[in-house]
């Protein structure tokens, strides 16, 4: 028999016995702090501890003997008999290699002690007693007090809204404590009951937990029209919290996407109550982030938008085999009856609304959130399809003072600290980290409790450079250790595809040419993503789609030493059009020495916003404008032998629906081609401005 002990963020939550062939647990009941009687696991409850935990235990159980045998080895990568591949870390620690949630091991003695989990806002670690020192288990013990308390479920409560709309909220308060409760509080659109155990850990911890259906979903009233009653609903949850007998009228929010837009929400209502924010992967504003990136439509966005179209949230809504004749469909608006059989309401309004309007800046946080001083800690990743939300994050908190704002940046997707590899790209052994959910608890500890942890004695902004594998840290965004590097776009005229003759400079250039390619909507390029997988913002290999001849490449030289951007790209372009409008989509990838040209951060804009999302300004057959294009965020060190890369095209199916080249944009059964060019040299210094660390 081997017994191991398993915790989620540092608790205690059950022993693991594998006997022979089977496997056995002893949890904890969490509504009486004891540890329930040893019964055998089954398959349904091994199922919830998957989903829990992310490790599923029967299927360690088959394979843990083999793992004792196959990780006895100093090799540093290794292929299991189950053809799992994973690599050394260190001396014993191995890394799970190309899944989601990786089971990374821990090898000692000659047999496996632990196994290590990270995902978005929590670690799972499955330990033998012992060994737990070995693992970030021993930052808890020595960082977090370790009593604990019974979680009593108070009830599910109406909050009734200025507008006389009940929100179906649910209360959960530590069994031994009724006042002076600080509250975690979690806003959904996705089912309050929805892995609600996971936030036990808070009220176990002395907090007073608040989940809470926003309007129109799930078990509330009212109409579902997304972001758009955030600000007030917050506010009015936040009062009600601070006025029930527990309550110590100190609230903190947590939780990412949807759950990190309600958070700015509630900040800008300006809400006396909310103390702290622990905003991870938040969307932003309705022209920067979603639905309107640039003033193009994401339709990457669609399959959020089917799975939370209907009151219910239908996760099964968003995975289809038909998703390219879905994009096809004509006009937009038909796109859910005809793919879902119903139509949507939101997904309406957000096509009838084609400028920035009373509606648009009813929904946009960033604008709304006013000399807000709430303390924030913010955590993103470079290829999270909301990561121009965390940029509005970076800029409103800007000029915090030490201790308020704190900012952890990976090299991760939308769902976060999840996984070494993105879509056949490999980071690093150190790209994934295992104390984000303690950082979490102390940033409530100190300014809900006011528990003096030196938390916010710690660097402001924690990040990862890719290509170096390697967190560094800096007191402000963007980091102090930078300077604003341009590098200008030239060409003999003949920049199409990566064959061609396009360059990437660091001087500027006297002599005025320009590059031409003609746009077809019923031709678009592609922009590399799942449709079904609703993730975005990964990078990818975009060796073979720059050999389209719409599509403009413009290459260093090989380099001849490192060099290394953080920060998001200033992208300043002189274009012209034989087209009213056009879009402009821009990409910045690391082209190895095998040709391997690797996406980090891309930005778009529609022609006619270029100076105003409020009014469109159509554009002259062929007069020159300049446009400005702010791209996604990135660390990334070019290494020597690489070379920079900056493309232009029009089109990114999947990503955005395709402009039209008309005035209806990408709304219309009209199209027309377009011919585009790209101005340099000249009275047209069309380059982009990098922060190179220094």
């Amino acid at each position: 028999m081997r017994e191991f002990k398993l915790y989620l963020s540092g608790i205690l939550y059950a022993y693991v016995y594998f006997e022979n062939d089977n496997i056995f647990v002893k949890e904890l009941d969490v509504f009486t702090n004891k540890f329930l009687d040893k019964e055998e696991l089954t398959s349904e409850k091994n199922q919830l501890y998957t989903a829990i935990y992310k490790i599923d235990l029967k299927d360690l159980g088959e394979k843990i003997t083999a793992y004792d045998k196959c990780f006895s080895t100093d090799e540093k990568y290794v292929t299991t008999p189950f053809g799992e591949r994973y690599e050394m870390h260190s001396s014993g620690n191995f890394v799970q290699r190309d899944i989601k949630f990786p089971n990374n091991i821990l090898h000692e003695d000659g047999r496996v002690v632990a196994v290590v989990c990270p995902s978005r806002e929590y670690v799972s670690i499955l330990v033998e007693e012992g060994f737990e020192d070995k693992t970030i288990l021993k930052r808890w013990k020595e960082e977090i007090p370790s009593d604990l308390h019974p979680v009593k479920y108070e009830g599910c409560f109406d909050v009734l809204t200025r507008d006389n709309v009940k929100l179906s909220t649910d209360v959960y308060l530590p069994a031994d404590v009724n006042e002076n409760l600080p509250t975690v509080l979690v806003r959904t659109p996705y089912g309050k009951e929805m892995n609600k155990e996971t936030y036990y850990k808070f009220v176990q911890r002395g907090y007073a937990v608040v989940i809470q259906d926003v309007r129109g979903r799930n078990l509330s009233e009212g109409t579902w029209e997304p972001q758009l009653y955030e600000v007030e609903d917050g506010d009015d949850t936040i009062n009600w919290i601070a006025n029930q007998p527990w309550s110590s009228k100190k609230v903190g929010m947590i939780g990412g996407s949807y759950l990190g837009y309600v958070q700015w929400a509630a900040a800008a209502s300006n809400n006396p109550y909310l103390a702290a924010l622990v905003s991870v992967v938040c969307a932003g504003s309705a022209f920067v982030d979603i639905p309107r990136r640039g003033g193009a439509l994401i339709s990457g966005m669609l399959a959020w938008s089917f799975a939370v179209s209907q009151q219910m949230f239908k996760p099964e809504l968003m995975v289809r085999d038909d998703w390219d004749d879905v994009l096809d469909i004509r006009p937009l608006n038909k796109i859910p009856e005809k793919a879902l059989g119903y139509k949507v309401d939101f997904i309406e309004e957000w096509l009838e609304r084609t400028d920035y309007d009373e509606y648009w800046a009813r929904i946009n946080w960033h604008d709304r959130c006013k000399d807000i001083k709430v303390p924030t800690l913010i955590m993103s990743g470079w290829f999270d399809d909301n990561g121009m939300g965390t940029t509005e994050a970076l800029d409103l908190t800007k000029d915090y003072p030490q201790g308020k704002r704190k900012v952890i940046l990976g090299p991760w997707q939308h769902s976060g600290n999840s996984t070494y590899d993105l879509h056949k790209v490999p980071f690093g052994t150190n790209a994934l980290r295992f104390d984000l959910d303690l950082i979490f608890l102390k940033w409530f500890d100190l300014h809900l409790r006011g528990i003096q942890n030196g938390i916010d004695k710690t660097p402001a902004v924690e990040y990862y450079t890719v290509g170096d594998n390697k967190w560094k840290t800096a007191n402000n965004w963007p980091v102090e250790n930078s300077k604003c590097t341009a590098i200008y776009l030239t060409s003999d005229g003949h920049a199409n595809t990566s064959f061609g003759d396009g360059k990437l400079v660091f001087e500027e250039i006297s002599d005025e040419k320009f590059d031409e390619y003609a746009y077809d909507p019923e031709n678009p390029s592609t922009f590399i993503i799942d449709m079904s997988e609703n993730e975005i913002g990964v990078p990818e290999d975009y060796t073979e789609e720059e050999k389209r001849d719409d599509i403009l490449c413009y290459t260093t030289d090989t380099l001849e030493e490192d060099f290394t951007i953080t920060g998001d790209i200033d992208v300043e372009l002189y274009i012209s059009s034989d087209a009213v409008d056009t879009d402009f989509m821009v990409r910045i990838t690391d082209v190895d020495e095998n040709g391997k040209s690797i996406k980090l951060a891309d930005g778009i804009i529609s022609a006619k916003y270029r100076n105003s999302f409020e009014k469109a300004e159509y554009l002259e057959k062929d007069k020159v404008y300049k446009i400005n294009i702010l791209t996604t965020k990135i660390s990334n060190t070019f290494k020597k032998g690489h070379k920079i890369r900056f493309t232009v095209t029009s089109s990114a199916k999947n990503f955005v629906f395709p402009n039209s080249n008309t005035k209806d944009g990408f709304n219309s059964t009209e199209i027309v081609i377009a011919n585009n060019k790209i101005h340099h040299g000249g009275q047209y210094p069309s380059k982009i401005i990098v922060k190179q660390e220094i």
